[in-house]
């Protein structure tokens, strides 16, 4: 009764702390701007399934990709385990959905199996962090902080894969063989190490391992939604509501639209009055209120893995353009502007995204190729934010590289991006001879 008592205390504690968590995130989203509505529901599906669940870019990389969907697997599945544990720990019971049979031999099973794989991969992961420095784990942005951080998560898994392991190989060893509910094809070989232990200590052990395996989860649940690692509960949201549209298609800019729309015909540019009066808003993207939605669901669905950076033709050519960076950053400023925002709507702090944290130099860097967007693993689209960060330069501050001026002048002048007159552009073909002209047969 005492042990109920103490877990639902505790379960309540984590319920309340990750509430407030994920509120102040909910918080901050409704200070950005609306981005596309969410359609074609069923595409998104099946989106979600191939990227999210079945981790189709992350086998580009065979080996260590093979190794992470592993673990995302393995999390999935170790999960309903957890969630047997809340049930055992709210009811008092032990193993409730052992009463499933079949279905619960393949569960036990599967999260057997997949606590070793896991375990192992994450000490190959622990390992390429610590001691190998990857390339693409470091960089500008890359803080001290951040891989700490990814050292720490790493660190927790790999202890709940032990008491995992720990948990169920104790409970073979002082559980009678007719009695045992479940299947470890694991655990089965790490339980005769018990055998020569007392059952009072085995019994003990298996406590130890059950209550640290579900305060671990409790304390990774609350620890994600301020790590890296919150892409654990964001990746797969974020594949479902990332565009349906090829990546090189620009979304268009709503605002541009209305004022387009107002000089061909006032009456039919605003759908209601009030839209009339609303002072205009900002074109482009300054500060991250000026941003969507989505692009700061992608900053907080980031996992830092720097697979976009790394295919950057601006970053491989030495250009100080980092993709991650540009999340990292919205992220660190929504952080450190937002929170202010939400008591204060009008708070200016003099300090903006745009300048304070990406340069100039950054976003001029970018061809819009959208390797970095193909390449991530959850979907994220750089170069939308790019674009909308150079989108405020070009149209609020008429501020871009002489190169793209010259154009814009021809455009306005020549009604194309040639330093041609439009009577002038056919000159070119006065000294072609044509032989023998176009025969076309009916």
């Amino acid at each position: 009764m005492l042990k109920q008592i103490i877990f639902i205390i505790t379960l309540l504690v984590t319920i309340g702390v990750f509430a407030y968590s994920v509120s102040k995130i909910i918080a901050l989203l409704k200070l950005t701007k609306k981005a596309y509505p969410i359609k074609d529901i069923w595409k998104r599906i099946i989106m979600t399934v191939k990227v999210a669940f079945f981790q189709s870019k992350i086998f580009r990389r065979p080996v260590i990709g093979f190794m992470h969907a592993l673990v995302f697997w393995g999390f999935l599945v170790i999960c309903i385990g957890s969630v047997e544990i809340v049930f055992d720990g709210v009811l008092g019971t032990e193993r409730i959905f052992a009463k499933s049979g079949l279905l619960y031999d393949i569960i036990t099973a599967s999260g057997d199996i997949f606590g070793l794989l896991v375990l192992i991969s994450v000490v190959v992961f622990l390992i390429r962090r610590v001691f190998m420095h990857v390339k693409r784990f470091h960089g500008i942005e890359m803080k001290k902080k951040f891989h700490t951080d990814a050292n720490i998560s790493l660190s927790i898994i790999l202890l709940l894969m032990i008491s995992l392991l720990s948990m169920n190989s104790s409970y073979i060893a002082y559980t009678p063989s007719y009695d045992i509910t479940g299947t470890y094809p694991v655990s089965i070989f790490i339980a005769p190490y018990f055998h020569n232990m007392d059952f009072s200590v085995i019994y003990t052990i298996n406590q130890i391992s059950w209550w640290m395996h579900i305060l671990l989860v409790f304390f990774f649940a609350n620890y994600l939604p301020y790590s890296k690692h919150f892409h654990v509960f964001m990746s797969i949201p974020n594949v479902f509501v990332s565009r349906l549209e090829s990546l090189g298609k620009l979304p268009i800019m709503e605002n541009v639209t209305k004022e387009v729309k107002l000089m061909l015909n006032p009456q039919t540019a605003y759908s209601s009055p009030a839209e009339t009066d609303a002072a205009p808003s900002r074109f482009g993207v300054k500060d991250v209120e000026d941003g969507t939605w989505k692009n700061f669901a992608d900053s907080l669905s980031c996992t830092q893995c720097g697979r976009c950076t790394s295919v950057c033709p601006a970053n491989i050519t030495g250009k100080k353009l980092s993709p991650r960076k540009i999340l990292i950053d919205f992220r660190a400023r929504m952080k450190e502007k937002g929170k202010h925002l939400l008591k204060d709507k009008n708070y200016n702090d003099n300090k903006f995204l745009l300048r304070d944290f990406i340069s100039e130099e950054e976003i001029w860097a970018c061809t819009t190729c959208n390797a970095c967007a193909k390449e991530c693993p959850v979907n994220i689209n750089h170069p939308t934010l790019i674009v909308d960060l150079r989108r405020y330069l070009v149209m609020e501050e008429a501020k871009a590289p002489s190169g793209l001026n010259a154009i814009f002048a021809n455009i306005e002048n020549n009604g194309a991006p040639w330093q041609f007159s439009p009577q002038d552009r056919l000159l070119w073909a006065n000294e072609l001879y044509i032989k023998n002209s176009l025969k076309f047969k009916v």
